[in-house]
């Protein structure tokens, strides 16, 4: 009994925090019945039961004999104001994110799996989950995510989506978006240039907020490793992107002082250095540090090598980051040895005497200045911690798709079909960085299960629990059924009543 009453104290700082975010984006909407209606559309999210649809968020509601098409036009008429939404949840995480630290970000490309092929945005891409050696193609939509990290907690961190931008191919069918009459087609464009139109949005927006001398620091994949990218750099920006094994890569090029009395054109390279791959065969040089990585210390070996130049890419310079491969027992009942990969990073170098405002990208004068002394824009204990943080990104992608049902609402407008997927990503965003709010990462709010013993954070499952159980309290959500009675002239009558929404949802 003492538990549940703790319990109960402690739902409704949960609740307060969501209405808290819902007030902060008051000002996004040009009437207040459409916020009213974005209010309970969110609502409707957490008890619908079934397909995450607008009109199964109605049923939820108890509005089934209302008419719909107003709730649709959130989304056609482009109502909802996606990129304002999360300039809202970007100021709001500044009051968890210290001026003197990075705000750390993350990018990753997403897919949502779609059957029609005339539904807007929709493209045939490499099927995810096939033969490597016999790829497949599915249907879908393809976003980058850009998502916000919590600072560290235990080792673990939160990936909160702040954006969700459409990187459509050239061959996708047309897709729009705007507010009003105002349409536009939505350009196409590969991946990384929707993750870097996301970056300098947050450079922006941090800037406006008055964090312009604070640090940015983008985590990326692979296939954010290209040349265009490190040239449109945003200043006060950390990239740390994961690098080929064999990567070119070359030493600075010599200073003036060396190249005193020769003539000709100064040299953009210096002498080729060794591929990341090759570093894993080098005996000496060797680092070991234990790192905290989701409440597990583990020891990882790495090295840093550098300043490097790109081939094609003279003008900025790179350190390498090598993490040494390391075979570690996963399991209890049945341990087994696993091998992990050694992996490669690379992060763009600032100047020893880096001050805020000085251009990062020195490739007019790098070539003809003397000796620059050149480090890493944060220690590396710091890098090491974020490193596998990204992870948090493919952590998100699956609890939106399970959990929220992320591109299942059902829309064929050209800018709702988009919107709809940008309002899915929106909403799980909203609960999340509600439960962070309230509880942390890693405070476990509410008993776990018997089956659950070790839950060292909370799941969106305890997170979708506890607003219902919250919102259950309160008797305009309390569901009429109740199976403590043998009384079945009660039961009759509060069927007769169940005009609840969880109730309805509920099919009760």
């Amino acid at each position: 009994m003492q538990k549940d009453t703790a319990e109960r104290r402690e739902m409704p700082a949960l609740v307060g925090a969501l209405l808290g975010l819902l007030a902060a984006h008051a000002g996004l909407y040009s009437q207040a019945r459409i916020q009213r209606r974005v209010v309970s559309l969110v609502i409707g999210e957490l008890f619908a039961f079934g397909r995450r649809t607008v009109t199964q968020g109605l049923l939820a509601l108890g509005l089934w004999e209302c008419d719909w098409s107003a709730w649709y036009r959130l989304f056609s008429c482009g109502r909802f104001d996606e990129a304002g939404a999360g300039a809202v949840l970007l100021r709001e995480s500044l009051t968890h994110v210290a001026a003197a630290a990075p705000y750390v970000v993350g990018t990753d490309g997403v897919r949502i799996p779609r059957s029609s092929k005339t539904l807007a945005g929709t493209s045939w891409l490499p099927a995810l989950g096939t033969a490597f050696f016999k790829r497949g193609l599915q249907r879908a939509q393809r976003f980058v995510h850009g998502a916000w990290l919590t600072p560290l907690e235990g080792g673990y961190s939160r990936a909160i989506p702040l954006r969700f931008v459409p990187a459509f191919p050239a061959k996708a069918v047309a897709a729009a978006e705007g507010k009003g009459k105002a349409v536009t087609t939505i350009a196409a464009c590969r991946e990384w240039e929707a993750g870097l139109r996301f970056v300098c949005w947050v450079r922006t927006q941090l800037d406006a907020a008055g964090r312009a001398q604070q640090w940015l620091l983008w985590l990326a994949d692979g296939s954010y490793d290209v040349r265009d990218l490190w040239r449109q750099l945003p200043e006060r920006c950390i990239l740390v992107v994961r690098t080929a094994r064999n990567r070119a890569l070359f030493a600075l090029p010599p200073s003036k002082t060396a190249r005193a009395g020769q003539v000709g054109r100064p040299p953009s390279y210096g002498d080729q250095a060794l591929a990341p791959a090759a570093w894993l065969r080098q005996r000496k040089g060797w680092t070991q540090r234990d790192v905290l990585v989701r409440g597990t210390m583990r020891r990882m070996r790495y090295r840093v090598e550098g300043p490097f130049v790109r081939a094609d890419l003279p003008g900025r310079v790179l350190f390498l980051i090598i993490i040494g491969g390391s075979t570690r027992q996963v399991g209890k009942r049945h341990p087994k040895r696993k091998q992990v990969q050694p992996c490669f990073y690379l992060v763009n170098a600032v100047p020893a005497t880096f001050t805020p405002g000085l251009a990062e990208n020195l490739a007019e004068n790098l070539a003809g200045t003397d000796d620059v002394a050149w480090q890493l824009p944060l220690p590396i204990p710091t890098l090491l911690a974020w490193l596998w943080q990204r992870w948090e990104l493919e952590v998100a992608h699956r609890e939106m798709k399970s959990e929220l049902g992320v591109g299942e609402i059902q829309c064929w407008n050209p800018r709702a079909a988009v919107l709809s997927v940008q309002w899915s990503v929106w909403c799980y965003a909203l609960l999340l960085f509600a439960g962070y709010r309230t509880w942390g990462i890693c405070h476990q709010p509410l008993a776990a299960p018997r089956w659950q013993q070790h839950v060292r954070r909370w799941s969106i499952a305890t997170l979708l629990r506890a607003f219902r159980a919250a919102l259950w309290h309160n008797p305009q959500f309390r569901t009429a059924w109740s199976p403590s009675t043998d009384n079945w002239a009660d039961i009759d009558a509060w069927i007769a009543v169940s005009t609840n929404a969880a109730a309805f949802s509920a099919r009760l």
